[in-house]
C-alpha cells in the first residue's frame, strides 16, 4: 500500500486524489471483513511524506461572480439555440449555486415555476446521497434575470419535459441526450474566454463560488447562503466569507 501511494504520487497524483484513493482501499477491506492497509503506520507516514512534499493547497480556480456573469452573458448570441442553451446556463447554474452534475441533472420535471420565480427539485446531490431531494428557490431578479433565460431556451428548443440542458447536434438541433458534466466546465471556460477572461482560470465549480463570494461580498447572512447552497457546514463556506472581505476593516488600513 505504501509503495502504491508513493509510486502514484511520482506519477503526478495529487495528496487530495490519493487519500480519496486510500478511502476507497480502507472501505473495501472493511467490507470484506479484513484489516485495512491504511491502519499501517508505514503507510501513514508515507502519506505524511508525501503531503510535506506535494502540499495539500487547492487550486483555486476563479468565481464566476454577478459582475462578470454579466459581462459573459451579455456577448453570447441570443439567435441561435446554443447561445440561449449556454446563457440559460450560466445563469441558471450561477443563481441556484448549482454543482456542475446537479445542473446537468435537472429535468423539466423538476421545475416549478411561481409568481415570485422558480422553485428547484434537486433530486439527488453530493450531500443527499440517499436522494431524498432538497428544494431551492430562484428569484427572478430583476438584472440578471435567470427564470427569463431559463424559459426563452426552453421555448425555443421546444423541450416539455426531460432533461432541461441538452446536448446540441451538428446544425443545432436540439436532441434528447443531457449534456455531460464535463460540457458545463467547457461552456464556462469558453464564454469567459470570450470576454478576455483566462479560460483555464475558470470551471465548472466557477459558477457555484462565484454566487457564494457574490454574496459574500452583499453581507448575506452565511445561514442564508447555505439555504441555496445545500453546504451541511459552515466552515466550508467560510472560505468564500474570508476570501470576500480580506480588504473589510483590515489591520492596515489606518497606516498602510
Amino acid at each position: 500500500m505504501a509503495a502504491f501511494l508513493a509510486a502514484q504520487a511520482e506519477a503526478g497524483a495529487k495528496p487530495s486524489t490519493l487519500s480519496r484513493r486510500a478511502a476507497a482501499i480502507r472501505y473495501a477491506h472493511a467490507l470484506a471483513g479484513h484489516e485495512p492497509p491504511t491502519a499501517a503506520e508505514a503507510v501513514k507516514a508515507t502519506m505524511r511524506g508525501i503531503r510535506r512534499t506535494h502540499g495539500t493547497a487547492p487550486v483555486q480556480k476563479a468565481p464566476a461572480t454577478a459582475a462578470r456573469i454579466a459581462e459573459m452573458v451579455a456577448a453570447i448570441p441570443t439567435d441561435t439555440l446554443r447561445g440561449l442553451r449556454d446563457r440559460a446556463l450560466l445563469l441558471l447554474g450561477f443563481a441556484g449555486a448549482f454543482r456542475r452534475s446537479e445542473l446537468v441533472a435537472l429535468r423539466v420535471e423538476d421545475l416549478a415555476e411561481t409568481p415570485e420565480g422558480l422553485r428547484v427539485t434537486i433530486r439527488r446531490s453530493k450531500t443527499d446521497q440517499e436522494g431524498t431531494g432538497q428544494e431551492i428557490a430562484i428569484p427572478r431578479g430583476a438584472r440578471l434575470r435567470p427564470v427569463e433565460a431559463l424559459r426563452v431556451w426552453l421555448d425555443a428548443a421546444g423541450i416539455a419535459d426531460g432533461p432541461v440542458f441538452r446536448r446540441l447536434a451538428k446544425g443545432g438541433r436540439v436532441t434528447a441526450d443531457a449534456l455531460a458534466p464535463e460540457s458545463v466546465a467547457d461552456i464556462v471556460k469558453e464564454r469567459a474566454a470570450a470576454v478576455g477572461f483566462a479560460p483555464e482560470a475558470f470551471a465548472g465549480h466557477s459558477l457555484r463560488a462565484g454566487f457564494l463570494t457574490s454574496g459574500a461580498e452583499a453581507g448575506v447572512s452565511i445561514f442564508k447562503l447555505m439555504e441555496v447552497s445545500r453546504h451541511k457546514s459552515v466552515d466550508t463556506l467560510r472560505g468564500y466569507v474570508r476570501r470576500a472581505e480580506l480588504f473589510k476593516d483590515h489591520a492596515g488600513a489606518a497606516f498602510l
